[in-house]
């Protein structure tokens, strides 16, 4: 898949809105706010659940990363996801 295509689908879904559980969320982070180096994708089985989180890292901006971007495509998918969620600041690394 390539990028354009996977940003597309995250938008897609991430537009649909609050739609209940299960539930992904997409957080970047960064060393400054133009360049995100790692991304956390959080999945939230149920309401009050503890979320189960899988991060990615990069040496450049992941959100360029055609197999990252295209790996959360799949995530969502086979979470059966009802809400996608994104984060689209680039959150400072700590």
């Amino acid at each position: 898949m390539n990028l354009d295509k996977a940003h597309k689908r995250i938008e897609k879904r991430v537009k649909r809105g609050f739609h209940g559980y299960p539930m992904i969320s997409i957080r970047y982070f960064g060393p400054n706010a133009e360049l995100a180096t790692k991304v956390e994708v959080a999945f939230i089985e149920q309401e009050e659940a503890e979320p189960m989180v899988e991060s990615f890292n990069s040496t450049s901006d992941i959100r360029k990363d055609e197999t990252v971007q295209t790996t959360i495509i799949k995530i969502i998918d086979r979470a059966d996801a009802k809400t996608v969620t994104l984060n689209e600041v680039v959150n400072p690394l700590s």
